[in-house]
């Protein structure tokens, strides 16, 4: 159909045109992707499974929908994306605020406009792009804004009687006929807006005021909410929860993979940053992992959630961390390092709700912790387990073959506890850096050992997060003091705090001294 010979009912009549309610037209369309094997919610991930399974029966059953979930799980999005389930255009009448079907038209204008100009009635063609509607609700949204009200100047310029319809300002739900409307964060609405709702949801009819007016609308509604918000800030009242047909469950990421395909997707670097910076995996991993840390740390508000959005900030904020940082130095190129995930404290303070034993150790505390937690959990996964190491007594006479078989990291750890240590500037040059990760004994070795073919600068990041590994782990110390990152050995850390009691299980043996 060639939409551009078609500018009146006329024409429109003769094109053999047939209407569809929106939910007919998203069903029509959701079939036809499904028949076609395409995924009609791209850019979603980890929800091929879950979500959007529930997602594609509540629509070809016609279903309004709410999506319940926590922050940051990709619920507005999803409804968005649902306007791509449109056809491309659809006629409207001209002037009409409800965007009238000039087939079968709602308001007083619309009917009028036909009753006045017949088959010459103008019509216009309404692009998918523009039937899509969203309301962030909050306790100051009223009736009038969301479905309308009387409007006294209109009545006065116009010279209408207060009994007229022509006297409405129709609000933003009626402006939406015809298209998907978005209420986000439902239970914010005050009760008795959401009361307002329940006649659309279930006839379709507007009330305002005191018109007798049935404008039964043709939208397809969408609502989120967070499971937070039904004792913190306010409610779903029941009768509207059982007015909306299917409500799905959102969740965050199950695994590290999706969740990295989610910041790759979603961060916004720029070329130069992406030319000048290198972001290794084991660093993606590892900033991944902090969100996974923080949803079950116990300091983290878990009925808040974290977002998605904490990843994506942490990201950007380590590549601008190496970027300032090559800058400082005039290197053309550059690599993020695991000590440039102090730059991304920021982005984790802004991010995280915390408990009130999470208020008292102090939001930049438990970002740190949650960062060496992070580092902690990826360790493993490199390399030999610290922990396994450090349950095996190295007692009795041994050779020294037989204990590094038994501790890999005991050459690392007696070269500290020599009272060697090693201090990285967090914005010292790389090749400085490297300098000094090559003065510990044994690392080197190390790393080649679990990683023989990483290239020089693989192998210089894979030595720093063995240090920082062996840190979190308790095996040596790590000390941040203005911009500087300190490694010494454990014991000899301690003792100079004196912070070390020893009982009987805890004595050292002469082996574990040396």
């Amino acid at each position: 159909m060639n939409i551009e010979k078609i500018t009146t009912l006329g024409q429109l009549k003769k094109s053999g045109y047939t209407p569809l309610s929106i939910k007919d037209e998203i069903r029509k369309n959701l079939i036809e992707k499904i028949r076609n094997r395409e995924n009609p919610f791209t850019g979603v991930m980890g929800y091929e499974d879950t979500v959007i399974p529930d997602t594609e029966r509540a629509l070809l059953s016609r279903h309004n929908i709410l999506f319940l979930g926590l922050r940051g799980q990709a619920k507005t999005r999803m409804a968005r994306l649902m306007v791509d389930l449109l056809d491309e255009y659809v006629p409207v009448i001209s002037g009409s605020e409800v965007n009238d079907d000039p087939l079968a038209p709602l308001s007083s204008y619309g009917r009028g406009m036909i009753a006045q100009h017949g088959d010459e009635t103008p019509i216009t063609w309404w692009h998918r792009s523009e039937r899509y509607g969203e309301k962030l609700a909050t306790p100051d949204v009223s009736v009038a804004d969301l479905i309308g009200d009387v409007d006294p100047i209109k009545a006065a310029n116009l010279r209408l009687s207060f009994a007229d319809e022509g006297v409405i300002h129709y609000g933003i739900i009626p402006r939406s006929n015809r298209g998907i409307f978005v209420i986000n964060e439902l239970p914010d609405l005050q009760a008795r807006i959401q009361v307002g709702l329940f006649n659309i949801l279930q006839e379709g009819d507007i009330q305002i005021r005191g018109f007798k007016l049935r404008m039964p609308l043709d939208i397809m509604f969408v609502f989120t909410a967070n499971p937070e918000d039904y004792t913190n800030r306010g409610s779903i009242v029941t009768p509207l929860k059982d007015r909306i047909e299917s409500q799905i469950l959102t969740h965050y990421p199950k695994t590290i993979e999706t969740a990295l395909a989610i910041t790759e997707q979603e961060a916004s670097i720029l070329p130069q940053q992406q030319q000048m910076v290198t972001v290794s995996d084991l660093v993606k991993r590892l900033i991944e992992q902090v969100a996974f840390e923080a949803r079950s740390n116990e300091y983290v508000d878990k009925k808040s959630g974290v977002s998605a959005r904490l990843t994506i900030a942490a990201f950007e904020n380590a590549v601008s961390s190496a970027e300032r940082r090559a800058i400082i130095h005039g290197e053309k190129t550059t690599q993020v390092w695991i000590s440039d995930l102090v730059g991304i404290i920021p982005a984790i303070t802004g991010k995280i709700e915390l408990v009130y034993e999470g208020e008292q150790e102090g939001p930049y505390q438990v970002a740190v912790n949650l960062v060496d937690k992070a580092i902690r959990s990826q360790f493993i996964t490199y390399f030999p387990d610290p922990e396994k190491a450090k349950k095996k007594r190295n007692t009795g006479k041994r050779s020294q073959e037989e204990k590094a078989e038994e501790n890999p990291y005991r050459t690392i750890t007696r070269w500290f506890d020599g009272g060697n240590h090693v201090d990285l500037l967090v914005d010292i040059k790389d090749a400085d850096k490297i300098a000094g990760l090559y003065q510990v004994d044994g690392l080197y070795a190390f790393v080649k050992k679990y990683f023989p073919h990483a290239n020089e600068k693989e192998t210089a990041l894979l030595m720093e997060f063995v240090l920082h590994g062996l840190a979190a782990h308790s095996m040596i110390s790590k000390r941040v003091i203005e911009g500087r990152i300190e490694f010494k050995d454990l014991i000899g850390s301690m003792m100079n705090l004196g912070q070390m009691n020893f009982g009987e299980e805890d004595e050292l043996t002469e082996d574990d001294l040396n």
